[in-house]
């Protein structure tokens, strides 16, 4: 029997790693777990190479829970240990010393990165555990080993009477760690670390019901039997090639990822890279809509299908957050601080090349089945001009498939729209015009009209559109967005023939004294010689002030000192109705006021500009006229 002190530069770890990792303390399942499931892969290739002369077989990792003895077991088939080899691998334990430690994790308590980094994986153990074992024998022709630990820089070693290959690690449980005796606690972190490892996951057993004999009597009682509780699934569809998979697979594995979403996927993207890292993955874009509040970290981040978090942050693209899916890669630490990994070259790329695929496989989808593409844009376009804002590269390529849809649902790329409109809608300096609707009924009366001369309207509702039409105008000096309840386009849009007022200069203006006399300062007038059935009233926004209230609005206010923009608002007022005459001829002051402010009040209302008090007024002002 051999006793001794494990060679370590302090005496204290094991209170040191309890102490900073205790926030993380359920991370040692995963590492032991990682651990059987590297000793299991490292003998699959010395087999492979032929310099183990041993069987392979069908090797499981096992985990059993001893409640009454407070024991946590985990056992592997792998390649196992001399005694030699405990002494190495145990025993002297990298680490770079007490003053390293605390200077890089004292302000860090949830930061798991200290395992793995310092070599000690194994000893996380002693987070949870207030003695440990390990029993061990080699796929070497040599004598088991059995190696005790209670915490201390104290071990014993020495032989023991195991015969089968493998590893087992004996957890004697603390006081204070005593819930992961629990079965539901134990599985759930199984399912969250180990649910994709590559090497089965054996937890307990369950019943099957074997199927009924087709020559069994009426009165047969199905037989049951007990069978492995296998949890994890070795070979995940991120694994395997794309050919290997159909739509039915990417759609099974979407629910296995999560089981609780009942609506399937619009469609996935596969990522497999080897060069210049190793990537693999599924990306699943769901249905989103138009909601920017949507839930984030549903893309897991696996190290060699161990999962790491569902914080990818810096790894994905932060307009790609939204997305649902799996990323796998080697080159990615297992264990760093969010910041590291914003600073990790390798994870800048990744986070490029992710930005890329997700750009190709969209232009693809668009170029392969267009109209569906189209039926599904209402669903995905916040990503994507989420995307067009905060990538630059997702920008340039965007051009080739993001689309413009009109309020009659048909769809333009941005080329496609500008070839449109070069015929009817452009301005005195030859600019096209580009007419939206915000909100298709609220916008109601001013799309009607817009139509009515033979303009186009786009259908632009994201919450994000403000920023996203001053980035297209920055880049495409030739185009210019005005919403529809802007500006009046007539004074945009450069028609040849222009309706001719019947109101003289001189009534005109006569007209303008005895509005503004009436209307508040927020308005600004201005006459304007339309169609006779058109409304009397129009109340539109000057474009750039909305544009940049709205912006201020949806996070850009810091950006553009925006925050407290004044109300400023435009009555248009069609020269050529019938109120504009009966305003301009009453010589009864008090119904003349009372003529515009009706007006004014109706004008607002289909604006939605009419609350509270006004509004109040207004409808008993209504029902008083109608009696």
């Amino acid at each position: 029997m051999t006793t001794g002190k494990i060679n370590v530069s302090v005496e204290n770890i094991f209170p040191l790693i309890k102490k900073f990792l205790y926030s993380d303390h359920e991370i040692f399942l995963r590492e032991l777990v990682s651990n059987g499931t590297d000793a299991t892969l490292k003998l699959k290739h010395l087999i492979s190479l032929g310099e183990a002369k041993v069987e392979y077989g069908n090797p499981v990792i096992e985990i059993k829970i001893d409640k009454e003895g407070k024991k946590i077991h985990i056992i592997d088939q792998g390649l196992g240990m001399t005694t030699e080899e405990v002494e190495k691998y145990i025993n002297q334990v990298a680490f770079s010393g007490a003053e390293e430690f605390l200077d890089k994790y004292k302000d860090s308590a949830k930061d798991s990165g200290i395992i793995g980094h310092f070599g000690l994986g194994f000893y996380s153990a002693f987070m949870v555990a207030e003695k440990v074992e390990i029993i061990t024998k080699s796929y070497k022709d040599e004598p088991a080993a059995h190696w005790t630990c209670d915490g201390s820089p104290e071990f014993t070693l020495e032989p023991a009477d195991k015969t089968s290959r493998g590893t087992e690690i004996i957890l004697h449980i603390a006081e204070d760690s005593l819930e992961f005796l629990d079965d539901s606690k134990i599985s759930g972190l199984l399912n969250k670390y180990n649910k994709f490892m590559p090497i089965p996951i054996k937890f307990g057993t369950r019943t099957e019901t074997l199927p009924k004999p087709e020559d069994a009597p009426e009165d047969y009682v199905n037989e049951t039997v007990e069978t492995d509780n296998i949890i994890n699934n070795p070979n995940p569809a991120w694994t395997k090639q794309p050919t290997e998979l159909s739509d039915e697979d990417y759609k099974n594995f979407y629910r296995e990822l999560y089981p609780m979403q009942f609506e399937d996927p619009l469609f996935n993207i596969h990522l497999n890279v080897d060069y210049p890292f190793n990537l693999t993955g599924i990306l699943y874009f769901p249905k989103l809509g138009s909601d920017m509040q949507i839930q984030k970290d549903k893309i897991q981040l696996y190290q060699n299908q161990v999962y790491v978090t569902d914080n990818v942050e810096g790894i994905v693209p932060e307009f790609l957050t939204m997305l649902k899916g799996v990323i796998d890669s080697p080159d990615i630490p297992l264990n760093v601080s969010r910041s590291g990994l914003q600073a990790d070259g390798a994870v800048k790329k990744i986070s490029n090349y992710i930005t890329r695929k997700v750009a190709d496989k969209l232009k693809a989808l668009f170029n392969e089945n267009r109209t569906d593409f189209e039926a599904k844009w209402n669903d995905i376009k916040i990503v994507l001009e989420y995307g067009m804002l905060s990538e630059d590269k997702f920008y340039e390529k965007a051009g080739a498939f993001v689309l413009y849809p009109t309020v009659d649902n048909t769809y333009f790329t941005l080329e496609e729209l500008k070839e449109k409109l070069k015929e009817n809608q452009t301005d005195k300096d030859g600019k096209l015009v580009v007419l939206y609707a915000g909100n298709k009924e609220d916008q109601h009366s001013y799309i009607e009209a817009a139509k009515g001369k033979g303009y186009e309207i786009l259908l632009l509702d994201s919450p994000i559109i403000s920023h996203l039409i001053q980035k297209i105008e920055n880049d495409n000096k030739d185009v210019t967005f005005v919403r529809v309840d802007s500006d009046h386009i007539d004074n945009l849009i450069k028609k040849e023939e222009n309706t001719i007022s019947k109101l003289s200069d001189e009534e005109k203006e006569a007209l303008k004294t005895s509005l503004e006399a009436y209307i508040p300062k927020a308005y600004s007038v201005q006459l304007e010689a339309m169609d006779s059935q058109a409304a009397p009233f129009i109340i539109t926004q000057p474009e750039f002030m909305r544009r940049m209230k709205e912006m201020s609005q949806s996070g850009g206010g810091g950006m553009f000192g925006m925050g407290n923009m004044p109300e400023m608002y435009n009555l248009v007022v069609n020269t050529n109705s019938d109120l504009a005459t009966s305003i301009l001829n009453t010589e009864d002051k008090t119904h003349q006021e009372h003529l515009v402010k009706q007006a004014l009040d109706l004008a607002k209302l289909s604006q939605n500009l009419l609350k509270g008090e006004a509004l109040t007024a207004f409808v008993k002002r209504s029902f008083e006229m109608i009696k």
